[in-house]
């Protein structure tokens, strides 16, 4: 992705998220140079990687698989002193944009729409190979209700509402054609980006960067790039 996408990207998600009355912590509006300015001790943000998160998984097709992320609250799986032992994001989409297929090991996680559209999601079981299940039916919970789906089978969530995905269940989720764009918010267990996302797509996490303008706000992925140890 372009860096100009990337800004263009958050201002856009700023904008929704203000819509709705949606505040970020302030460093979510942090200029690269208050990032820089040495004031104060970054460590936990940078070890447990909250902030700004925008990818379109390896694929330059964003408007269509993609989405931009912010991570609020987060913990480490290696060491409970850092951060916090649960942690908290918020997902923007654009209509009709989606993620690819997964499953997490590890994390379990509410998937709220918070605001805007209509979320709709896919779920399916993984295979002891980690493939997906196309046939077995999947039970899951809708805010404390215990219902059953048909793999595959389209759910939506609207506002307000809620869907809770365990360990080793495939979830494909977007925000719905026809219904505007959609703030979505995940409440879970400790999120590990970089271990803990198994994809049914051939996909990448985290997007290869073009320099073409600066930054406005660094991606959580790419602090010890713009940053360094100098904040540390």
């Amino acid at each position: 992705m372009k860096r100009s996408q990337i800004n263009r990207e958050i201002q856009l998600a700023k904008t929704l998220l203000e819509e709705n009355n949606i505040k970020l912590p302030s460093f979510g509006y942090w200029p690269l140079e208050e990032w820089k300015s040495g004031k104060r001790n970054l460590t936990t943000i940078q070890e447990v990687m909250l902030g700004w998160d925008i990818t379109d998984y390896g694929k330059d097709r964003f408007n269509e698989l993609g989405a931009v992320l912010f991570t609020l609250r987060n913990g480490s799986l290696k060491d409970n002193r850092i951060g916090t032992p649960y942690a908290e994001k918020l997902i923007i989409l654009k209509e009709g944009q989606r993620l690819p297929i997964h499953y997490h090991r590890s994390k379990t996680e509410d998937i709220i729409n918070r605001a805007g559209g209509v979320l709709a999601i896919k779920l399916y079981h993984s295979l002891e190979n980690g493939e997906v299940d196309y046939l077995s039916t999947v039970s899951v919970d809708l805010d404390g209700v215990s219902c059953t789906f048909g793999a595959g089978e389209e759910i939506n969530i609207y506002p307000g509402n809620s869907i809770t995905l365990r360990p080793y269940i495939y979830h494909l989720f977007w925000a719905k054609e026809g219904c505007g764009d959609l703030v979505c918010g995940e409440v879970s267990s400790i999120n590990d980006d970089n271990t803990d996302n198994f994809n049914a797509e051939d996909v990448s996490r985290f997007s290869t960067i073009e320099e073409d303008e600066p930054i406005l706000h660094p991606l959580c992925n790419e602090y010890h790039i713009v940053l360094g140890e100098q904040n540390v």
